[in-house]
Parts: structure tokens; sequence; C-alpha cells
């Protein structure tokens, strides 16, 4: 896969990229990441890539003269997005469209906005990450950026990772727990409510009961069982009170 970002801070985006997961994954050969200074493409002495607003009006606008030039020469994979508070939504399940894909490319603007020429003429889309205002771009790009290439195979450690977390089934993942297994008085709770929720994740029951399964308090309610630590309860015992569950309120 192939991400190329057009940004006029290029040394804010490789320095995010060269850590941790997006690191792993350039060395790797997974994923093709590339970020392009729009101002290489000016054309004054001061390398302005930015103008005052066509009628007059508050703060500057990007120009489009350098950022067609900075697309052309690069020829980055489409579909190109810009960020934009008037974009879709970034949610879970257009980073796993955009993972499935062989690559798409992200437009960072600054200042007030980019000429309008660029959204129409240039992009092929607009993406936003919330309703809210940053300075620019590049944040939202980083963000995009990771969710995008953590889904890639082989970039995860562990394989099991990217499908057992928040948003994956619409859903938000059940707590996680550590050692030890009593800390100040509070036990580790995980076993009982996690392998319960995999296990109904699993066999395919409806939404409606693994909505109703985050209530994990519930849920060790309807169980019955008390536990301490993580090997309190074992697999068998887990599937015969999913079973009987079956036919229990929850499916009401």
């Amino acid at each position: 896969m192939r991400i190329d970002i057009f940004t006029i801070f290029p040394e804010l985006i490789e320095q995010f990229l060269g850590h941790s997961l997006m690191a792993r994954a350039r060395s790797a050969g997974i994923a093709d990441l590339r970020s392009h200074d729009i101002r290489e493409f000016a054309t004054d002495v001061h390398r302005s890539v930015d103008d005052s607003p066509f009628g007059g009006g508050a703060g500057m606008v990007m120009r489009p003269e350098p950022i067609f030039a900075a697309v052309e020469a690069h020829q980055p994979p489409r579909p190109l997005y810009l960020l934009s508070p008037g974009g879709r939504a970034f949610d879970q399940s257009m980073a796993e469209e955009l993972a499935d894909s062989e690559g798409f490319s992200l437009l960072c603007g600054r200042y007030e906005g980019v000429d309008d020429r660029v959204r129409e003429h240039c992009c092929d889309g607009e993406i936003s990450l919330g309703d809210f205002v940053l300075n620019g771009g590049e944040v939202a790009a980083l963000a995009i950026c990771e969710a995008v290439v953590r889904l890639l195979p082989n970039v995860m450690g562990n394989s099991a990772s990217a499908t057992e977390e928040s948003f994956t089934s619409g859903l938000l993942e059940y707590p996680q727990f550590t050692r030890p297994a009593e800390f100040r008085g509070w036990t580790v709770r995980l076993n009982v409510s996690g392998q319960l929720y995999l296990h109904v994740a699993e066999k395919g029951y409806h939404l409606q009961l693994l909505k109703k399964l985050i209530n994990f308090a519930k849920v060790d309610s309807l169980l019955g069982i008390q536990f301490v630590n993580v090997t309190d309860i074992s697999p068998n015992k887990i599937e015969t009170k999913a079973h009987h569950l079956e036919q229990s309120e929850l499916f009401t």
C-alpha cells in the first residue's frame, strides 16, 4: 500500500512516521508512506503558498498553483482526499475500506483552508476527523494514516488485535487487565466478561445481545459467578452459562 501526504510541514509528518508501527510498516515494505512539501513548488523567493482571500476577509488561503504542481509532479495514488470539516466523517469502517485498497493520498490544508478550485478539480473527496477545529490537516492525516496502516497484514504483532478491538463490530472492546490479579482490593473481572463477549461474537449472535453484554456488571450477575483471577473460570463453564443465556432476557 502507498499513502502520500501533501503538507507544508513534512518534517512533522516524517517525525511521526519514524516511530512505532508506522516505522515497522515502512521498513518491512508493507506500507510505502511518503510526505511531500508543497512549498517546494512555490514560485517566489519567499516560497509563499498562501494569499489573502479573493474579495477580502480575515486570514489567508492556500493558493492553488503550488498544490496542483505538487500533486501533478508526484502522481500520488488516488483517491486524493482533502482534509476538510465538510468531508465524510472518518470512522473505523472507512479505515477498513482504505486498508483494503492499494493506496490513497491526503492533502493537509492550513490557514483558512485551500482555494476551492483545489477541492473541486484536484481532489477526489474530503475527509473530516470530527466537528472541531485544528490549525491544519497534519494531525488528522497522521491519525488516518495510523488507523489504516495498523490494519494491514503483519503490521501488528498479533493479527487478532485488529479483530478483537473497539468499533470492529460497532461496539467498544471489553475491559482489559494485566497482573496483579488483585490491586488495592480491586480484582480482575476480565475472564467471564471478556470470554463470554468473544463467545457471543464467534457464535454470530445478534447485535442487540452484544450491546447488552457491554454492561459487564449485568453479565456477572446473570452468570452468578464470582472470581478473583483469570484462572477461576474454565471455558466449559462459560460455554454452559452462555448457552443458558440464549433463552434469557438478553434476547428480549
